[in-house]
């Protein structure tokens, strides 16, 4: 994963940020150091309201052409609204259709990564917290099994009160990745903070393996970052120094 976090692969990396402070860079570096890294792993990228053109343009700002990835099919990008029936019912269409599109391209393979951007929208379009637990639970089950690392993204309506799909996503996650703004207001040197938390599924049989250090960031320790035209700087607070 990428730096300066450098999680282990194969983990549930629950991602949350808030409108003042999307976690885009956060996705793209993660999705780029991937490429470069496993340049001949699966990666799905499943997205809700992302479009392809734009995801382009965000790799590309960091020198990343994403073209040939998915001319040699190592990089998938589902359009997850497109692949699902429009019913005439009230209920929304059932997820299977995305997790056996998933399943048959991961068939056979070891040690990619899914992103789900993001998993908010489509609880706005209608699915219930018990259809998403179940897909994101059938997931890393699959994920488990193939090695693969799981990445879902979740915006944050209104921080100070938890949704209950943040609470269930929590509950499953390895790491939990805090993108938040800072709470003194907007700043021209500052773009946002980032805390890291384990998750309780580091205690089951995908907890980390020893020889990887990881280093955890309370709230109040919270990571500081600054974004430009074409990168992401990470420093400690009260300092503009990156850590990079």
């Amino acid at each position: 994963m990428f730096s300066p976090f450098d999680l282990p692969d194969g983990i549930f990396l629950l991602i949350t940020d808030e409108l003042a402070a999307p976690a885009d860079f956060a996705l793209i570096s993660s999705l780029i150091s991937h490429l470069k890294c496993f340049n001949k792993t699966k990666i799905i990228y499943l997205s809700i309201l992302e479009s392809w053109n734009r995801l382009q343009s965000l790799c590309t700002k960091s020198g990343i052409n994403l073209s040939p990835r998915s001319v040699s099919e190592t990089l998938h990008f589902i359009d997850v609204l497109s692949h699902l029936p429009r019913l005439n019912t009230n209920e929304a269409p059932s997820l299977r259709i995305i997790y056996d599109l998933v399943a048959g391209i991961l068939e056979g393979r070891q040690g990619g990564m899914i992103i789900l951007d993001d998993i908010s929208s489509l609880e706005w379009t209608g699915h219930s917290l018990e259809d998403l637990s179940r897909f994101c639970r059938a997931l890393r089950v699959l994920c488990l099994k193939t090695k693969t690392t799981l990445i879902v993204r979740h915006h944050i309506l209104a921080p100070n009160e938890p949704d209950e799909l943040l609470r269930r996503l929590q509950q499953i996650c390895s790491y939990h990745m805090d993108v938040r703004p800072l709470s003194s207001g907007r700043s021209g040197a500052v773009s946002g903070e980032i805390a890291l938390h384990a998750g309780p599924s580091l205690l089951g049989s995908d907890s980390r393996p020893e020889s990887v250090q990881v280093k955890l960031l309370s709230r109040q320790r919270a990571l500081q970052y600054r974004l430009t035209d074409s990168d992401v700087v990470f420093f400690e607070r009260g300092s503009s120094r990156g850590v990079l």
